[in-house]
């Protein structure tokens, strides 16, 4: 093992004081101590197999915690369970003890594990192969598996290690290869199930009801293990991801090493450093620039550091930024830090891996690629840029250090409405239970397709429509209408001969290649809801420090083609977005202010990009681009205002444009303190007289087909949602908006018009009718936390007439083009 550290090692303490000596003024805002903790063990099992006890024991484990044994008796024992504890908690092997112990005490026996990524499941092949257990086999079984080697894998493997997507493309689809398999599966193993949120979460859900058809079809009913994050209420969940009762394990008996976690804002720019804005407007350091620097500091302190940051691009950004400035203050220093990220090919991500835990590497900058289970041991510290969208995401990825002691965790704010709320209000961090996991199974635009694949597997049956839940007969009936499945006294077939395409993540489409245009050399891809903003011709991508541009964008190929290059600009898409209202499904009445739920038309184009300097951020030019537009159909939460209230509030006619467009751009950034998304889940659109309401108008909506559960929450929590929303403009010390309140990073209209003061205007008028009239779903003391959605209008006066700050939309297809905050980008 390399680990040759440039300096020598330091406590958090001593290296949290050190990062902070770089500025004039401290950028620290809070600093929280999280204790450490003595574990708790149990004696093995008893039905455990001495040979599985000794391979734990060469691996270092005399004796499993408390909740390991305890969930491991349940799972041994037939039950269906999740083990919801910490990071480095050893969820592992809590499932690997009952298992395993099948797979040596039954020669028959198989076990399924389903990994949210590719690297978690080649980490838990490493794991369980590192235990050399005769006679267990285990293989994983993706994307990247050699075409020879998949059919060994069906007929020996006995523990196949894969993913939702494969199992929905490959093992599902090919379940007459699989039955083997299928018919001996004793457990399904779900790890990191907390990140089955959403519409990818509802089509999983799907997944898994699908998978339990075909093994009762051979008989067989396995036993489902799931391990997950802590979450609110994870046995509802987890009942609610697999269709069955799950009893779940909280409480943590896992030793903890202590962790000092940071709240860290990046210092205002000189006037005149930043934009050619920045006379009138107060801007932030970048959370990129400020990341990439305390990477930098870290690695020259020796210590072992993984950055967390939100996007591709970012994580490239940060990466090569720091390797410019180590090389400067050690040559050769550079080599010693790399990105990592989705999009790369598998033997980048492989070598990437390995040199982090060989300790070759000494500083990664990584997506949430490496957020979930795989095994860092060895980590010293944790640079989050940026808040990750949950408080289990943050604490997944604080997680990530420490795991050989004490730890630090530092909060990196982007100049961004909720992250600068997060680091002014830490009670909104600390001491909170984390979110509850929010999925919707019977979402008719998920369950539709998925009945559409279980009918293409085998015919459905009415016992199947039982299995599927809620609003399966209605979706079989609308498939048969539209003709996907034909009617006949045994049940319902698939009439076609190709079999369903369903997107399990929403990602809009199959992958697209970027190819080298000289060599023709494939550097990696990017999912195809994505490519629109990142391979529009004229882009600049990045890969692992080196710049491309884009020369062409072949949609239907699903290929880009570019060229190195090293341009001193950098490239921002502009979407336009329009939106109709389809219908309302509640509707709260509160005098002026009316509060709505309902489903919405969303039709979205990115129409141009900005060229703009790195250095400065100054706008060198907007380019026109023509690509398609795209059209979602999806469930938003609006609300609307009467003129006459607004214009008693003191908003002049001439500034109700502005104010909308700030009060939305805000409520889009505070909206993940409520629900269960990040800002790239969800969308919006303001306008001054929309035509469906016939009112001022913003709106907030789900960029996921059918809804994703964050606009039910959104409406339940209204109160919470806006208040929190008012406060962190009102707090903000700007004087006509920035980033950090009100301005956009998504924005299709360039932040423009905004009206700071007349936003907070607008939420008052709102705050001040919704008071007695809408559900509040915060608690006490803080701005709410995440959660399954309460009842749309619970206790808010739901009405099914018309309102008096507008009437209820009429169904027609006239649409507002106006600001936008722009939709998620996949």
């Amino acid at each position: 093992m390399t680990d040759d550290r440039p300096g020598p090692r330091r406590t958090p303490a001593e290296l949290l004081r050190r990062l902070r000596l770089r500025h004039a003024t401290d950028p620290v805002t809070h600093v929280e101590r999280v204790p450490a903790r003595a574990g708790e063990s149990a004696p093995w099992p008893g039905w455990a197999p001495e040979d599985l006890r000794a391979a734990f024991a060469r691996r270092g484990v005399v004796a499993p915690w408390r909740h390991q044994t305890e969930a491991a008796e349940l799972a041994y024992a037939g039950q269906h369970v999740v083990v919801a504890t910490g990071t480095a908690s050893g969820k592992s092997l809590a499932y690997q003890l009952p298992a395993l112990s099948t797979l040596l005490t039954d020669p028959r026996a198989t076990v399924l594990y389903l990994a949210p990524t590719k690297a978690l499941a080649a980490d838990q092949l490493r794991a369980v192969a590192g235990l050399e257990l005769d006679g267990v086999r285990p293989a994983t079984y993706d994307g990247d598996t050699p075409r020879a080697e998949r059919e060994w894998i069906r007929r020996h493997a006995r523990f196949v290690l894969t993913n939702p997507d494969m199992l929905h493309h490959g093992i599902l689809p090919g379940h007459a290869h699989w039955s083997g398999f299928l018919r001996r599966l004793a457990y399904v193993v779900v790890d990191e199930c907390h990140t089955y949120r959403g519409v990818f979460g509802s089509h999983v859900a799907h997944v898994l009801r699908r998978l339990r058809r075909q093994c009762a079809r051979f008989g067989r009913t396995p036993v489902f293990l799931l391990a997950s994050a802590t979450s609110g209420d994870p046995a509802t969940a987890a009942g609610r991801l697999t269709g069955l009762p799950v009893t779940a394990v909280t409480e943590d008996t896992s030793p903890r090493g202590g962790v000092t976690f940071a709240l860290w804002e990046p210092p205002l720019l000189p006037v005149g450093d930043a934009t050619p804005e920045a006379d009138l407007v107060s801007v932030r350091r970048s959370a990129l620039r400020e990341t990439a620097d305390l990477l930098t500091d870290s690695v020259v302190e020796g210590v072992r550091t993984l950055a967390f940051v939100r996007s591709r691009r970012g994580a490239e950004v940060v990466a090569a930024n720091a390797r410019r400035a180590l090389d400067e203050a050690v040559p050769g220093l550079g080599g010693r830090v790399a990105a990592y990220r989705a999009g790369y090919l598998r033997e980048e991500r492989r070598e990437l891996e390995r040199a982090l835990l060989r300790g070759d590497l000494l500083g990664l900058a990584s997506t949430n690629a490496l957020e979930l289970g795989v095994d860092l041991v060895g980590l010293d510290a944790v640079l989050i840029c940026g808040w990750p969208g949950t408080r289990a995401s943050l604490w997944q990825q604080a997680g990530r250090a420490g795991r050989g002691g004490e730890a630090l965790a530092v909060l990196v704010a982007r100049d961004d409405p909720l992250d600068t709320y997060l680091v002014h209000h830490p009670e909104a961090l600390f001491g909170r239970p984390v979110e509850a996991t929010v999925l919707d199974p019977a979402n008719p635009y998920v369950l539709a397709p998925q009945l559409a694949c279980a009918a293409h597997e085998a015919p459905l049956t009415p016992a199947d429509l039982d299995l599927f839940g809620e609003g399966a007969k209605e979706a079989v009936d609308s498939l048969v209408e539209a003709g996907a499945l034909r009617q006949r006294p045994t049940g319902w077939y698939w009439r076609h001969r190709e079999r369903p395409e369903v997107d399990l993540r929403g990602e809009g489409g199959a992958p697209v290649c970027v190819v080298e245009e000289s060599t023709g050399r494939l550097l990696g891809t990017v999912d195809g809801g994505s490519a629109h903003f990142l391979l529009h011709t004229g882009a600049v991508y990045l890969h692992q420090g080196v710049s491309y541009l884009v020369d062409a964008l072949d949609l239907a190929d699903g290929c880009a083609l570019v060229h190195a290059e090293e341009p001193d600009w950098s490239t921002h898409a502009r979407d336009v977005t329009s939106l109709s209202v389809v219908s309302v499904r509640s509707y709260t009445d509160a005098g002026p202010v009316g509060l709505f739920l309902g489903e919405v038309d969303v039709t979205s184009q990115v129409v141009s990009y900005q060229r703009r300097r790195i250095a400065t951020g100054e706008v060198i030019d907007t380019r026109p681009l023509d690509l398609p537009a795209r059209e979602l159909r999806t469930v938003a939460v609006w609300f609307t205002l009467s003129p006459e209230s607004l214009a008693r509030a003191g908003v002049d006619a001439a500034d109700v444009p502005g104010a909308l467009h700030a009060a939305e751009h805000a409520a889009i950034g505070l909206l993940p303190l409520i629900a269960t998304c990040d800002r790239w889940d969800i969308g919006g659109l303001s306008t001054a007289l929309h035509p469906d309401t016939e009112a001022p108008t913003v709106f907030v909506y789900d960029g996921h087909p059918g809804g994703a559960g964050f606009a039910e929450r959104a409406y339940g929590t209204a109160a919470a949602w806006l208040r929190a929303t008012r406060d962190a403009i009102v707090e903000c010390g700007c004087e006509t908006g920035c980033p950090s309140c009100v301005q956009s990073p998504k924005c299709g209209n360039g932040n423009n018009p905004l009206a700071k003061p007349e936003a907070v205007q607008v939420l008052d008028v709102v705050l001040a009718n919704l008071a007695d009239g809408s559900s509040d779903g915060g608690v006490a003391g803080g701005p709410g936390v995440g959660g399954a959605a309460d009842g749309p209008g619970a206790g808010g006066g739901v009405t099914s007439g018309a309102g008096r700050g507008g009437v209820l939309p009429r169904q027609d297809d006239r649409t507002a083009r106006r600001s936008t905050a722009g939709g998620p980008t996949g």
